[in-house]
């Protein structure tokens, strides 16, 4: 465990020093060099932080789904555990990923927040994810909670992909992504291609890593009573 944390630290450390670090031209022509993304200039770099937040959160709640469904089947308390802190996680990395497109918009829109679809959908998954906590808070009983959160987030599961794919999807948006891709592909370099997937890379380790030192924490304090 002591390994991978430094090995995770290494890696997050130069993404960031690359995101942040390395020129933007109009033409690149050595392999340290961005290319200039028409439209967003600087405010691209961006995506390195925001893109892999987003992924996170999808992520951390299709696994909470799936420890829910797990829970149903087995009732195995360890389940439950698994799904609540991937929620939780899922639910961290949803604020970051709203808070981050809110710093971009402010630059590009200049505002932080003005309802776009996207900012929409988002907020409102980030609602029910709150009842889901709001739930889980308010019952007593282990088994019940368990139970009733279960079936929550199994519901909750099976919305978000409308809310984070289809529904900013089917609405007019401001958000870059219709802009500037509308083949449906990324138009990167081989660098910033390199930087950007290894930025989603180091994310996804730091979750698993947050979500099994989440998991053990709680195991201990559950023993210690």
């Amino acid at each position: 465990m002591k390994y991978v944390k430094v090995l995770l630290g290494v890696w997050m450390s130069g993404v960031i020093a690359m995101s942040l670090g390395l020129p933007m031209v109009a033409l690149p022509q050595r392999w340290y060099e961005f290319p200039i993304i028409p439209g967003l200039e600087e405010k691209a770099r961006i995506m390195f932080f925001h893109v892999p937040t987003a992924w996170l959160s999808v992520l951390a709640f299709v696994s909470s789904m799936v420890y829910s469904i797990r829970y149903l089947r087995k009732k195995n308390p360890e389940d439950d555990l698994r799904s609540a802190s991937s929620a939780g996680l899922g639910f961290m990395f949803c604020i970051l990923a709203t808070v981050t497109g809110a710093i971009w918009a402010k630059f590009s829109w200049g505002t932080y927040w003005n309802w776009d679809p996207r900012q929409t959908s988002i907020f409102v998954l980030l609602l029910i994810y709150g009842a889901y906590f709001a739930l889980r808070s308010a019952i007593e009983v282990e088994e019940k909670r368990a139970l009733l959160a279960a079936v929550y987030s199994i519901i909750a599961g099976v919305t978000m992909p409308f809310f984070m794919f289809i529904m900013p999807r089917i609405l007019s948006s401001l958000h870059p992504e219709p802009l500037i891709n509308t083949q449906g592909k990324v138009h990167m370099n081989t660098t910033m291609l390199v930087v950007f997937l290894s930025s989603l890379a180091g994310f996804t380790g730091l979750y698993f890593w947050m979500w099994n030192l989440h998991v053990r924490a709680h195991r201990i304090a559950y023993h210690r009573f």
